[in-house]
C-alpha cells in the first residue's frame, strides 16, 4: 500500500472496501492515490499507484467528496412541470432525488416557497404535499441522498407567518431566506422581467391589468413586508436558524440583511451589492448556472465576474442540478482558482456554512460521501456515487 496521508489507521476486512488509481481531491491538494471505506465513513486515505487486489480502480477519475447544494427550486419543476399540469407529488420526489445523486449531490436542502405574489402560480398548493412526500419517501428509505429544508419566506405575501410558525420544529430544517419578489426592484427591478416570469406560469395580464398588479404589488409590499421580516427574524433567532438574504442589489439591501442577522447574501445581483455583503463577513451564494451559461439569464451580475472579484464563496445549482459540478469545473478553468479551492465552493464549504461537521471533505472519519468524475475534454461526467459508504449510482 502507500504511504498514509494523514497517519492512517489500521485496515479492517468485512465492510471495508477500497478506491485505488485516484486522483484524490484534498482541502489543499490533489494527489494520486486511495481510499478505504468502512460502513459509512472513510477509514483511511493514502498516497501511491498501487491497485490492490479488490480495489476498485479509478483509472484515474478524480475522488471528491459529494456536492452539497443549499437551494434547489428542481423539485418545484418536477411537482409542476407545466403550467396547471400537477404532478403527484411522491413520484415528483423521487424523480428529483434521483436527478440530484446523477448530478453527485449528496446532500440536498430542498427550496420550497412559503407564499406567492400571485396567486395562480402554483407554489403554495404544493408546498404540503412535498412536504408529505418528503416525509414518506425518507421513513421508507425511498431517497437516495440526504434531504434537508430550506424556506424561502416570500416577504410581501400576507400569509407568510401563518405558514411559516409550523413549520419551524422540523427537525429537517436548515435555512430560511428572506426575499421580496414585489415587482420594481431585486430581481424584478425591470418590471417585465415580472411579467415574462408569470407569463410562463400561464398568467397574462393586459397592460391595463399589469398596470393595476403593479399598484396593487407595492401596497402589499407597504403594509406587508417589514412587519414580516421582523416576523421571520423573530422565528429564526427562537429556534436557532441560519438566514440568507435573497438578490441583494444594493448597499442598502445588503445593511438590512446585515442589521436583521442574516449571515448569508444569496445570488445578489450586483458586483456592488456583492462587494458590500464581502465587507460585511456575509457568505455569498452565486449561481452555477449563471457561470455555466456564461452568464445570468435575467440580466444580473454575471458570477465569473463576482468570482475574479474574490465576492463568491458558495455555488448553488438553483434551477439546473447538473450545473453544480460543472460551475466548480469552470471557476477552476476560467477563474484561476485552484481545483481544491472551486470544489470547496460545492463541499466544504456550504458543509461548514450550514454546520454539518461530518461531510464536504476527503477526510479520516468522516462520511463516505464520495463522487467519481471523470473529465471529457472540459466536462466534467459524475461516474459513480457513494452516499455514507453506500453506491446510489
Amino acid at each position: 500500500m502507500g504511504k498514509p496521508v494523514f497517519g492512517g489507521m489500521t485496515l479492517a476486512h468485512g465492510d471495508t472496501w477500497r478506491i485505488a488509481r485516484a486522483r484524490l481531491i484534498l482541502p489543499d491538494r490533489v494527489i494520486v492515490g486511495g481510499a478505504d471505506i468502512r460502513g459509512d465513513r472513510i477509514e483511511r486515505l493514502w498516497a501511491g499507484d498501487e491497485l490492490p487486489d479488490g480495489a476498485i480502480d479509478f483509472e484515474g477519475d478524480f475522488l471528491l467528496p459529494g456536492l452539497i447544494e443549499l437551494h434547489t427550486d428542481n423539485l418545484e419543476k418536477h411537482l409542476l412541470p407545466r403550467a396547471g399540469a400537477a404532478w403527484p407529488a411522491l413520484p415528483a420526489m423521487l424523480a428529483h432525488d434521483a436527478q440530484l445523486v446523477a448530478a453527485g449531490i449528496t446532500t440536498v436542502l430542498d427550496a420550497l416557497s412559503l407564499g406567492d405574489l400571485e396567486q395562480d402560480g402554483g407554489r403554495i398548493d404544493t408546498l404540503r404535499n412535498a412536504l408529505i412526500a418528503l416525509d414518506e419517501a425518507r421513513d421508507h428509505d425511498l431517497l437516495r441522498c440526504e434531504h434537508y429544508l430550506h424556506l424561502r419566506c416570500e416577504l410581501s405575501w400576507p400569509g407568510l407567518l401563518e405558514l411559516a410558525e409550523p413549520l419551524m420544529i422540523r427537525k429537517d430544517l436548515r435555512l430560511l431566506s428572506v426575499m421580496d419578489h414585489t415587482p420594481g426592484q431585486r430581481q424584478y427591478h425591470d418590471v417585465r422581467q415580472y411579467r415574462t416570469y408569470y407569463g410562463r406560469s400561464g398568467i397574462s395580464w393586459s397592460d391595463e391589468e399589469f398596470a393595476a398588479v403593479l399598484a396593487e404589488r407595492r401596497e402589499q409590499q407597504s403594509q406587508h413586508r417589514d412587519l414580516q421580516l421582523a416576523g421571520v427574524m423573530r422565528l429564526a433567532h427562537r429556534h436557532g436558524l441560519l438566514v440568507a438574504s435573497h438578490d441583494d442589489t444594493d448597499v442598502a439591501h445588503v445593511d438590512e440583511a446585515v442589521d436583521v442577522g442574516a449571515r448569508i447574501s444569496e445570488f445578489p445581483t450586483t458586483l456592488e451589492a456583492a462587494q458590500a455583503a464581502r465587507e460585511h463577513g456575509l457568505h455569498i451564494v452565486a449561481g452555477a448556472s449563471n457561470l455555466v451559461r456564461g452568464g445570468s439569464h435575467a440580466g444580473n451580475v454575471a458570477a465569473i465576474t463576482l468570482a475574479r472579484a474574490g465576492c463568491l464563496d458558495i455555488l448553488s445549482s438553483d434551477y439546473m442540478p447538473t450545473s453544480l459540478l460543472q460551475g466548480a469545473f469552470i471557476l477552476h478553468e476560467q477563474a484561476g482558482w485552484t481545483l481544491p479551492e472551486a470544489v470547496a465552493t460545492v463541499t466544504s464549504t456550504p458543509a461548514d456554512v450550514l454546520g454539518f461537521g461530518d461531510r464536504g471533505r476527503l477526510g479520516e472519519g468522516l462520511r463516505a460521501d464520495l463522487l467519481r468524475v471523470r473529465m471529457h475534454r472540459t466536462q466534467s461526467v459524475v461516474r459513480s456515487v457513494w452516499v455514507a459508504g453506500a453506491q446510489r449510482l
